[in-house]
């Protein structure tokens, strides 16, 4: 059997599948791995597209749309035997030799349960921007604000090859390209389903690290991502998705005492933000953040099994304040 799986979950992406699929398919040395699509639930004309023009994919049918983490944790308990599994969005562009170096680091470093590639903006140009899901590896501030080298908040930097060369550890690597070891993934239990979309590969990161193992960026792949194939930046849905998902993140991962200090800062955070998307006339993001906030405290309580460990304590990047660095010392690059 092939060490490999490259699973892509699929949902009314017919459009994506033929103009990505035939990257993947052509840039995966198929000695190491085994492309996969696993759809999830569409009822557009996806599943003809694959079965007529892509008979040679494997194909994984579900009868709903079980959300990033459902999907995915399906689809990897029913391609068992993988030594590691390429969680890869059906958005994402991937040229001759992408797979290799991520590969071949973790063959050669067994403490690193997770690695992702650099991750650049497929534009139609010549220039070379990272993309806002991943960028060149992920941290997160002393809040729980997540920001990436090449990316913070909304400032995203062009590649110059300033992060080339370094394989460091980071907090999260991005879910749009995320490998990981099959048997860690299930040992930590997976994506969180409760999550459904967004900021779930942070949570799996950091239960990740939890359990002992290391994330890395192997800057040596690359790949290119087109960015919100599922929900654009400025969906309602989105924000309520991510502010959510924020706080169960910090809930879950830190010890009762920590996530409780640092939840009550991060209200008071959530609340200017609320204002901002007021004074922006953007109604519908300040009340998907009171919906977020409103959800939380009626499901956190799902939740009872807290670390002992907090990783924010010793995490290099994780005591910045990236909020005031950006916003009052202005501060935009990594």
């Amino acid at each position: 059997m092939k060490p490999v799986a490259v699973i892509i979950l699929n949902w009314n992406g017919a459009k994506l599948l033929r103009k990505y699929l035939p990257t993947v398919l052509a840039g995966t040395d198929t000695e190491i791995a085994d492309v996969i699509v696993a759809d999830n639930g569409s009822n557009d004309d996806s599943l003809d597209v694959l079965e007529q023009e892509f008979p040679q994919v494997k194909t994984l049918v579900f009868d709903k749309n079980y959300g990033f983490a459902g999907g995915y944790n399906k689809a990897i308990e029913q391609t068992p035997g993988y030594r590691y599994t390429v969680l890869l969005n059906s958005d994402v562009r991937t040229p001759q030799g992408w797979l290799e170096p991520l590969y071949q680091y973790l063959e050669a470093h067994p403490e690193v349960g997770a690695v992702q590639p650099k991750l650049l903006h497929d534009r139609n140009d010549d220039k070379r921007m990272f993309e806002y899901a991943g960028a060149a590896g992920g941290f997160i501030d002393k809040h729980g604000y997540p920001y990436c080298r090449g990316r913070m908040f909304e400032t995203v930097e062009d590649d110059h090859g300033q992060y080339d060369g370094q394989d460091i550890d980071i907090f999260w690597a991005t879910g749009a390209c995320l490998m990981v070891r099959s048997e860690l993934y299930k040992k930590v239990g997976g994506l969180d389903v409760d999550f459904f979309a967004h900021m779930e590969e942070i949570d799996l990161c950091w239960r990740i690290q939890l359990a002992g193992f290391r994330v890395t960026v192997v800057p040596e792949s690359v790949v290119y991502h087109i960015g919100g194939g599922s929900l654009p930046q400025g969906n309602p849905r989105k924000t309520y998705l991510n502010f959510r998902n924020s706080l169960f993140l910090l809930y879950k991962n830190l010890p009762v005492k920590d996530g409780r200090r640092m939840l009550i800062v991060r209200r008071l955070y959530d609340t200017l933000a609320i204002g901002m998307a007021l004074a922006k006339f953007h109604f519908g993001d300040a009340g998907a953040i009171i919906r977020a906030h409103n959800d939380y405290r009626k499901f956190k309580s799902r939740y009872t099994c807290q670390p002992q460990e907090n990783l924010l304590n010793t995490f290099p990047g994780a005591q910045r304040n990236i909020v005031i660095d950006y916003y009052l010392k202005g501060k935009k690059l990594f």
